[in-house]
């Protein structure tokens, strides 16, 4: 665990998706500690009570992710406010349980659209004003999802690994800059995810009810029993993002440190099983190139 601090003065948070769950602990905790927030939701009076109690250092607006014109206002509205952006947090997102089979054409770039690109249209909108900081920090709400595939869950955890790979990519793009990059990977945490922000897919297929029926099943079972809880998760971010040494990836939960273990050693041993007809497949006349990752 990194604990260094690199905290001189308060940071300027802009976090998508406050008004419930992981975004709301998180703009709570940030402005208990002295910093400031543009808090942003697509109902912005759900905010109230937050700014009412921080009015100096909170302000919230209305963002709907999927609108260019409300990232541009969003951003526009932090700069003129607080001057700056330390720490974008693409948070605002939901779920959808369906086999890939039972989603349709509008269902599909809907999902797209507030999962994954509207994270890429802030990144782009925020970037060249840490480009000109020489600073910035953007943390990416990802899950454990993002790295191990779940039954009835394929455009969900597709849009997770987009991010991933995104976010990764991204982090050797801008470090020259200054500017860091943290994918968050929760496993099961206390928030709305499993009740208001999980959806289905509009038409079921009867086969598929084992698999995604199962899985729409247990996590409404499991609604307000998930081990994780966000205040500390909102707390285990900032230290992420105090740190002088962020993380690349930051898993919170044993579930999410268990499944992804898991992971790994699944991807590990099929490599080693397979690497003779891996290794076969390079030319033997002339020399690999250099790697350039």
């Amino acid at each position: 665990m990194n604990s260094d601090k690199n905290h001189v003065a308060p940071k300027v948070w802009l976090i998508t998706g406050c008004s419930t769950g992981f975004g709301r602990a998180l703009a709570e905790a940030v402005l208990k500690k002295g910093d400031r927030l543009l808090a942003t939701a697509r109902e912005p009076e759900q905010l109230r009570a937050l700014i009412e109690q921080y009015p100096e250092t909170a302000k919230a607006v209305r963002l709907d992710v999927t609108l260019s014109q409300d990232i541009q206002a969003a951003v526009d509205t932090a700069i003129t406010t607080f001057g700056r952006i330390d720490v974008l947090v693409n948070n605002a997102g939901h779920g959808l349980i369906a086999a890939l089979e039972e989603i349709s054409d509008v269902e599909m770039h809907q999902f797209f659209e507030t999962n994954f690109f509207g994270a890429l249209r802030l990144m782009r909108t925020v970037l060249p004003l840490m480009r000109q900081q020489g600073s910035g920090h953007i943390v990416n709400m990802s899950s454990t999802a993002g790295l191990v595939g779940f039954g009835g869950s394929s455009l969900y955890c597709g849009a997770k690994f987009a991010l991933e790979d995104t976010s990764e990519a991204l982090a050797k793009e801008v470090e020259s800059f200054g500017i860091k990059v943290t994918l968050i990977e929760p496993g099961a945490f206390r928030t709305d995810f499993n009740g208001r922000s999980l959806a289905a897919a509009e038409q079921s297929i009867d086969a598929y009810v084992p698999v995604s029926g199962a899985s729409l099943k247990w996590f409404k079972q499991m609604d307000g029993k998930q081990p994780g809880n966000p205040a500390k998760a909102a707390q285990a971010i900032i230290q992420a993002v105090e740190s002088l040494h962020p993380p690349m990836r930051l898993a919170l939960g044993t579930d999410a440190m268990s499944l992804i273990q898991e992971k790994l050693e699944w991807v590990k041993t099929d490599l080693n099983a397979w690497q003779q007809v891996t290794v076969s497949t390079d030319y033997t006349d002339r020399a690999s190139p250099p790697s350039t990752l």
